[in-house]
């Protein structure tokens, strides 16, 4: 493993990163995802040498750097505005860490060419930064971090600051990192999409801890805590009383009851995805056991999707193609059946047995 990270904890004023271990492994895009104030970019800060950790180690490739100066560690970071400095040009921007280590000047041009025609940005060598798109200044700040030739490179939300279309271009080329030039990635954001279109593992953090690590599909089909299922697009989530009855497990919320597969008693969180709800007109004939009249209240039309929001005792908000809501010729108040299957509910603990009966906020 190129990076580990044991029993991490840093405490900054009023935050705290707890007791946080994580290994990355060679030429891997990890994601870190959380909202903001989860102690994402202390981690990274504190991974690159910024901060000293009050307890815990950090290996790279097997040595302890936990006390090496952050300019040798072989870890780039790129921040969120990108830093560039105004006063150089993109080839000095770029050439500015070998500069730095007291390369000659014939390497470091033969570096940043390198670099800059590898990221597509040669034609821009000249160019001041105030001149860039957003997302050129973000490829010439990745080629300044990555000239150094280091083992990890930290992203702090590489992303948040760009429009849609650019977002989704750099997140194709973002990917690509890890095999043009073997670095292991880390990227942090508040985006779960990211987290879909570039990691190939991800933790994710809340509150200063990592609550949940895994591949994108473990995240987001098997979330561990209310919290991962919400952060990742869980719509449907709501507390209840989990009972053994002649029909499996029953979840009851004030009247509605869900069946559900689970060994969990008692006061639970449970939670199903939009795109497990299946609308119709009529009662369908189906093996799903979750069957539920309903009063369609709200539908909100997005491009080619439809949110449609319903009342059946608790509020539901299932997706249809825009399509299938004229097909079905949905509108609001209308009279719909809500039907998904018992597997298709997630069931987490309720560690405080509040059993408190409704939507989670």
């Amino acid at each position: 493993m190129p990076l580990e990270i044991r029993s991490l904890s840093k405490t900054l004023g009023d935050f705290q990163l707890r007791n946080v271990s994580l290994t990355i492994k060679d030429s891997e895009y990890f994601i870190i995802l959380g909202q903001s104030g989860a102690g994402k970019t202390i981690l990274l800060e504190t991974i690159a040498g910024i901060h000293r950790p009050d307890t815990g180690r950090i290996f790279l490739d097997g040595t302890d750097i936990t006390d090496t100066p952050a300019r040798h560690r072989h870890i780039g970071m790129v921040y969120q505005d990108y830093m560039l400095f105004p006063h150089l040009n993109v080839e000095k921007n770029i050439g500015f860490g070998l500069k730095q280590l007291g390369e000659p000047g014939e390497i470091i041009r033969n570096a940043v060419e390198e670099i800059s025609a590898l990221l597509g940005i040669k034609h821009l060598l000249e160019r001041n930064p105030e001149t860039l798109s957003g997302g050129e200044q973000q490829r010439v700040a990745i080629a300044r971090a990555l000239i150094i030739r280091p083992r990890v490179l930290l992203l702090d939300e590489p992303l948040s600051a760009l429009d849609a279309i650019t977002r989704r271009k750099m997140r194709t080329e973002l990917s690509r990192l890890p095999s043009l030039t073997g670095v292991s990635v880390i990227h942090i954001t508040h985006h779960a999409e990211d987290l879909i279109s570039l990691g190939h593992r991800s933790a994710v953090m809340d509150e200063g801890s990592v609550i949940q690590v895994g591949n994108p599909d473990e995240i987001f089909q098997n979330p561990q805590t209310p919290f991962v299922a919400a952060f990742t697009g869980m719509e449907n989530l709501f507390s209840g009383i989990a009972r053994e009855s002649h029909e499996g497990k029953i979840i009851r919320v004030g009247t509605v009851r869900i069946h559900a597969i689970t060994p969990l008693t008692g006061p639970v969180f449970f939670g199903i995805r939009s795109e497990d709800l299946i609308f119709s007109r009529e009662i369908l004939k189906s093996s799903a056991r979750n069957v539920l009249k309903a009063t369609v209240t709200k539908i909100r039309i997005m491009g080619s999707l439809a949110w449609v929001m319903v009342d059946c005792g608790i509020c539901l908000t299932g997706v249809l193609t825009v399509q299938s809501l004229f097909e079905l010729e949905i509108d609001d108040g209308d009279v719909v059946y809500i039907t998904f299957k018992a597997s298709a509910v997630t069931v987490f603990p309720d560690e405080n047995g509040t059993g408190k009966k409704g939507i989670i906020s």
